[in-house]
């Protein structure tokens, strides 16, 4: 049995004290939720503006997805929580333009998005991924 092992890196924002960033167990790399936080700062960033925002968290995934030794290209399952319905198009352009920009190949990851109240009131978005190295 492979044994599980916290994924942290300072590209992306420092885990609240109840969970991991990410873990990783054998091959499997899961990306805990992550928001429009600059890793930083801490800050929520970009109050307003789903498109910057589903950039912004996108790049904090990858950061941990990276951390756990998979790349982009590993990722097969994506789960955005949004907010509001009204902001699906644009999450979507934003979404789409930054996995194309940062996966090979024709084989993009699979999504789920779900309409949800968020932890705090200025994220309209929240992201987490599933890689296998």
């Amino acid at each position: 049995m492979s044994e599980k092992i916290e994924i942290r890196t300072t590209g992306a924002p420092a885990p609240a004290h109840t969970f991991s960033q990410g873990v990783r167990k054998g091959p499997f790399v899961q990306v805990s939720g992550q928001g429009p936080v600059d890793p930083a700062t801490s800050e929520y960033l970009y109050p307003g503006d789903v498109a910057a925002q589903t950039t912004r968290t996108l790049e904090n995934v990858k950061a941990i997805v990276e951390a756990g030794g998979a790349t982009f290209d590993d990722v097969v399952m994506l789960r955005v929580y949004l907010t509001k319905r009204e902001d699906f198009s644009i999450m979507n352009d934003a979404y789409g333009a930054f996995v194309s920009a940062n996966t090979s190949g024709a084989v993009l990851p699979s999504r789920t998005t779900v309409f949800t109240g968020l932890p705090r009131e200025e994220m309209l978005v929240e992201i987490d991924a599933v890689a296998i190295v």
